[in-house]
């Protein structure tokens, strides 16, 4: 596991021994979530969220949504 951001209390990791479809994993202290980077649409999509309040899913999403280039190049620099 790889944490490449971290951003208004939430950690962004990409798992180094995950698979496709791009994606991140988002921790804070409620729980876990999981976006795609590129859903169907082309936009971020969530996958799924694991004892995280539907607030701190919406938040979450924002930064993804915001940084997805970013995380999208950090998840092809580890996972080719």
């Amino acid at each position: 596991m790889v944490t490449i951001d971290q951003s208004d209390g939430f950690r962004i990791v990409i798992y180094t021994n995950d698979h496709a479809p791009a994606q991140v994993h988002i921790i804070n202290s409620d729980g876990e979530a999981k976006f795609n980077l590129c859903g169907p649409s082309g936009a971020p999509e969530l996958v799924w969220a694991i004892g995280m309040k539907r607030s701190s899913v919406r938040k979450a999403m924002r930064i993804v949504k915001a940084n997805s280039a970013a995380y999208l190049e950090e998840w092809r620099k580890i996972h080719g």
